[in-house]
């Protein structure tokens, strides 16, 4: 008995998948069909060729397939499409999540600390030592080499007080007014850009805590506190933290950062809570937000983790990453792109739609 073969034509599910995934790779064959959309070897030949003429051409001089030239313009042309569709997106939205991780920030001249040689790189004297982001990044630093530990940290809250915020943020903060019951935003950044941006405190959760606020390593009160008259002064080259290290004024010991760390059982995460509880109101009212995901990557998933929660409540998603946007979710919008471009490129079509 012969069992029937799945059409795969351009009225097959997957053809627009897969025009999608030729557009993105340029020369995509079979087994990148197959693999991507799982599916087997008979069904991707035949999406192959239903996309003949179309999309694709044949070199037979190179024995290899590329885009044909009445598509050459194929990718930008999908991600100006895309761009368009988030513009009426938000433009039709009643309220917004804005769930930031790491990529961000990068438009704002803060450091890459993808893989180790990233770290290293904003970090040579921790490249010399082969001390990775996970070793001083850590609890157990600020206890085996606490002026280290500090002189991380200083030159960080050096750097973000000292960062302006990309253009893409006051987008968003401006997006977020316009809309009926506003915006939330949940970040796994410690930078404070958010607030330095002009959005609200009362509407920011910051899940790994604040590189602006200090907390006790012995935990004595249970107390969080400003870094506001914390004076960071640094042997940058050396990564080391310079005279009198931060302590705690109510029992005397050291100080550390009221962010969540690497291996840490001691965050005071009493501030977090009290931002999530505002976030759990908010999303009570709020009817499905829009999300908007930015730099969020796999390597850290908090922000993913949450962005997938809020789908599950139906909310629309748009992703905006450049190295892992997986582009072949035909149900959200995903761009390849950094914040910044992202962002301006989606003001371009919504000023468009005025």
């Amino acid at each position: 008995m012969n069992t029937p073969t799945p059409s795969a034509g351009r009225d097959d599910p997957l053809y627009p998948r897969a025009r999608q995934l030729v557009l993105f790779r340029r020369d995509p064959g079979i087994a990148t069909l197959q693999r991507t959309l799982r599916i087997g070897h008979q069904r991707a030949t035949q999406l192959r060729d239903a996309m003949l003429g179309d999309i694709l051409d044949h070199d037979e001089q190179e024995q290899r397939w590329r885009i044909a030239d009445a598509a050459q313009d194929g990718p930008d042309l999908l991600v100006q499409n895309k761009l368009a569709k988030a513009a009426h997106w938000i433009s039709a939205a009643q309220s917004m999540v804005i769930a930031a991780g790491a990529g961000m920030g990068i438009d704002s001249g803060l450091p890459d600390y993808r893989g180790d040689e990233g770290f290293w790189r904003a970090y040579p004297a921790l490249a010399r030592s082969r001390l990775r982001f996970e070793s001083i990044a850590s609890p157990q630093a600020f206890q085996e080499r606490p002026a280290t530990a500090w002189g991380f940290y200083g030159q960080r809250l050096q750097l973000y007080r000292a960062a302006t915020p990309h253009a893409g943020f006051g987008l968003l903060h401006a997006w977020g007014q316009r809309m009926q019951q506003g915006c939330f935003v949940f970040t796994s950044n410690v930078d404070g850009h958010f607030q330095k941006a002009g959005f609200p405190a009362a509407r920011i959760y910051e899940c790994h805590g604040s590189i602006h606020r200090l907390q006790c390593t012995a935990n004595c009160s249970g107390d969080i506190w400003f870094t506001a008259d914390l004076r960071p002064q640094v042997d940058e080259a050396a990564c080391e933290w310079l005279g009198e290290l931060p302590a705690c004024p109510r029992c005397g010991a050291l100080a550390r950062p009221n962010v969540l760390m690497f291996d840490d059982w001691h965050w005071n995460h009493a501030r977090s809570q009290q931002q999530r509880a505002l976030l759990d109101v908010w999303l009570d009212s709020a009817q499905t937000p829009l999300v908007i995901e930015i730099g969020a990557g796999r390597a850290s998933p908090t922000v993913r983790n949450f962005t997938r929660r809020m789908q599950q409540r139906g909310s629309r998603l748009i992703r905006v990453n450049l190295h892992e946007a997986n582009i072949h979710n035909l149900g959200d919008i995903e761009l390849a792109l950094g914040a910044r471009e992202a962002l301006e490129g989606i003001q371009q079509h919504r000023a468009a739609l005025v």
